[in-house]
């Protein structure tokens, strides 16, 4: 096997391996996701996503009021416009999702600003909340922002916490993410560093093997 061959396919292989690990963490970044991160002296939370909600069950007889607001303890994450109990929005609430009852220690707390969809996960009593129109399967998205808080003071566990519902064409998730955005894989520039090298040794093995027969033994042909 030549040397230009065996980087080849070694960046090849690599490159393979990460999209095929791509694939299958896929189905992990489907559904709604909320992400909650530390931005200066604020905690904002960020969510965007969709809901399908033909695997769950109505649990308002015609709907409830939610309003924006983080209790981990009983895990409750609430995203969106409203900011407070006293302006809580109208909402439908579904039942039948399984997943965390809490994601830390902290009580209840409510976002000085917030704009968006109104979007809740109560983990503790196993109910979804989503804005009154909403359309099963349409896209959502909003944000919180919470005050000179930390991680600390309103009690998260940083990690990332996974409820899910129904199964087949049914089946969604709601993940809550805590914690910093991840940087990009190591092993995943180790692989573009393999291609990059791929391409810069070619050419010049090519002009190497058009070199004049006398000065060709100072070019290895084989890697062994």
């Amino acid at each position: 096997m030549t040397l230009i061959k065996f980087i080849r396919g070694a960046a090849a292989h690599s490159v393979a391996m990460l999209i095929a690990f791509g694939l299958s963490a896929a189905p992990a970044q489907a559904g709604y996701i909320v992400t909650l991160l530390q931005q200066g002296s604020n905690v904002v939370a960020i969510g965007s996503g969709s809901i399908n909600l033909g695997a769950l069950t109505p649990s308002c007889p015609t709907h409830c009021l939610t309003n924006a607001g983080v209790n981990p303890i009983l895990g409750t994450i609430s995203t969106g416009a409203s900011t407070s109990p006293v302006n809580a929005l109208p909402s439908l609430s579904y039942a039948g999702i399984t997943g965390p009852t809490s994601f830390g220690s902290g009580g209840i707390t409510f976002p000085n600003i917030g704009s968006g969809d109104n979007v809740a996960i109560d983990g503790s009593h196993e109910m979804l909340s989503v804005p009154l129109d909403y359309v099963s399967g349409s896209a959502l998205s909003d944000s919180s922002t919470y005050y000179s808080q930390t991680f600390s003071s309103l009690g998260v566990t940083p990690g990332s916490y996974v409820w899910t519902w129904g199964g087949g064409a049914t089946a969604d998730s709601f993940t809550l993410d805590i914690g910093s955005v991840p940087e990009p894989s190591s092993a995943l520039l180790f692989a573009l560093g393999l291609l990059i090298l791929a391409r810069g040794v070619a050419p010049s093995a090519h002009r190497k093997r058009r070199a004049p027969a006398k000065s060709q033994h100072l070019v290895p042909k084989t890697w062994s």
